[in-house]
């Protein structure tokens, strides 16, 4: 009888290892993906590119002297990003937006205490619409809340608008998809505002990767740790009846990362992934909800049956070459901001929170071009001061040479939105590639489904899509885009030129109201 349940236990065992590890029948998950597995591993389906469309790698478009810009979404980011654009010259900040047409109006003082002309305003929640119609507009600006990014850059896709829009920029990988080929059908920008990918230490670590610093770089760090704690209650509400705000909404109805492009960005563009390199298989995991579902409770008064998102979500990325990429999620829990940044080397080391600093031995400071001061000087510790300082100062990135010391004055979070801004304007002006696409933007942002298929099913490994339809290879080695000295000049001597002729047409227009 032993003998025969052993039998049995075992064909079982057998059956449903055949089952897990061959292919099976295609699914369809509640957003719409189709996904099967396949020797183990959930793959989802990657639809071809439709006749017609093009790639948008290396997308550059014809030179713009002046950037006309439309501005969606102006509740907690919008406002910032309009004060910010009054500080860039060769820009003009053309229309405002918002839901509430009284946070579109308040936007008007920016441009009055810069002496722009008032810009045209539309509101409701269909406002964006007409806005995206206008033909005096080159890029749309786009900071709403989350569930309207993907409706709103679709609607200035469609009206051959360029598109930059907030993270994340798309929720799930239909929007992604969709996304990905009106970019390629209509072979306009589709950018997300990754500003952490323009913070200081980020930039300098970028480039110190990318001169061999650290060696081959084959493990990667980020994370989003914040604790939302005081904000919660400040996320727009639909109405007196919205008792949750859509931040926290979003994360009851939602498993996965739902905003890992913070902590994957920097860490993607260090990797070279789409330029050499792709993500290629994610396992997730999640913490049960126990913050989570009280904050629901607290909010509606009421018993919360059902928290989706763990209070703390990590998900593990190989890629094709071998790397692994580690991504953490937690805003509920009580704990310092942890945004991490980390890379690991061959021959040397970055990290950047709760410590930053560097870790080289001295025979590679040496090599780096860097002569340490310390005759024991060993990679077991973080550089010293004076060997740290030398080293950023040896590979400060040009970009913060260029924008630095204008970003610490102008601001917003310590001056990397307006590098990011100014990086996106410059591109355009110059007739260059943006910093960032749309692969890049659906790379990112799918990490919230496919980590919910993981962990929905066992944290089971999860394919990723290749977004670039086979072209991950094409471009080898991320690289930032810049103009010949010359061009740069003078595009810059008309950008100003234009914004001085703007100024005075606003200030006599403000002086006359």
């Amino acid at each position: 009888m032993k003998k025969m349940k052993s039998l049995l236990a075992g064909a079982c065992a057998a059956v449903l290892l055949c089952s897990c590890s061959g292919t099976g029948s295609v699914q369809t998950t509640e957003k719409g993906t189709q996904w099967q597995w396949e020797k183990g591993t959930v793959v989802v389906k990657n639809p071809g590119r439709p006749a017609g469309q093009e790639s948008v790698i290396g997308l550059a478009l014809p030179k713009m002297e002046v950037v006309r810009v439309g501005f969606v979404g102006l509740g907690m980011r919008g406002p910032g990003a309009v004060e910010r654009f009054t500080y860039i010259p060769g820009t003009q900040i053309v229309a405002l937006c918002d839901y509430e047409p009284e946070r579109a109006e308040r936007c008007q003082q920016y441009l009055k205490n810069a002496s722009m002309p008032k810009a045209a305003v539309y509101s409701g929640e269909k406002g964006y619409e007409e806005l995206c119609k206008r033909e005096d507009i080159d890029l749309v600006y786009i900071a709403a809340d989350w569930l309207h990014h993907f409706p709103i850059a679709k609607c200035a896709l469609e009206n051959n608008k360029n598109v930059a829009i907030e993270v994340p920029s798309a929720m799930n990988l239909k929007e992604c998809w969709e996304l990905v080929d009106l970019s390629e059908k209509n072979r306009k920008h589709c950018m997300i505002l990754e500003n952490c990918c323009y913070d200081w230490f980020e930039m300098n670590t970028l480039n110190m990767a990318q001169q061999g610093v650290f060696g081959e770089v084959i493990r990667a760090q980020g994370a989003y740790i914040h604790n939302l704690a005081p904000f919660w209650k400040h996320y727009w509400k639909n109405g007196e009846e919205d008792k949750l705000g859509w931040r926290l909404e979003y994360n009851m109805r939602h498993r996965g990362d739902v905003y890992a492009t913070h902590g994957l960005g920097p860490v993607a563009q260090a990797l070279d992934i789409h330029r050499g390199d792709r993500m290629e298989t994610l396992t997730a995991m999640d913490t049960k909800s126990v913050v989570g579902k009280a904050l629901a409770e607290a909010a509606t008064d009421s018993a919360c049956n059902s928290f989706r998102n763990g209070d703390h979500t990590t998900t593990m990325i190989r890629t094709a070459n071998g790397k692994v990429i580690e991504i953490q999620h937690n805003v509920m829990t009580p704990q310092p901001y942890n945004r991490l940044y980390q890379l690991t080397g061959t021959k040397g080391f970055a990290n950047k929170y709760p410590v930053e600093g560097y870790a080289l031995d001295a025979d590679q400071l040496v090599a780096s071009g860097v002569q340490p001061k310390i005759d024991d000087l060993n990679s077991h510790g973080f550089l010293p001061d004076a060997e740290m300082a030398a080293l950023v100062e040896k590979y400060r990135h040009p970009i913060l040479t260029k924008y630095g010391e204008m970003a610490k004055e102008v601001g917003g979070h310590g001056g990397m939105d307006f590098i990011m801004d100014s990086r996106l304007v410059y591109c355009l002006q110059n007739g260059l590639p943006l910093d960032m696409d749309v692969y890049d933007l659906a790379e990112w942002c799918c990490l919230a489904e496919l980590g919910e298929l993981s962990m929905d099913n066992g944290c089971a490994a999860v394919a990723f899509p290749d977004f670039t339809r086979g072209e991950w290879n094409k471009v080898r080695g991320y690289s930032h885009a810049y103009a010949a000295p010359a061009d740069e000049a003078a595009a810059m001597e008309k950008a100003k030129a234009f914004t001085a002729a703007l100024k005075e047409r606003g200030a006599k227009e403000w002086a006359a109201e």
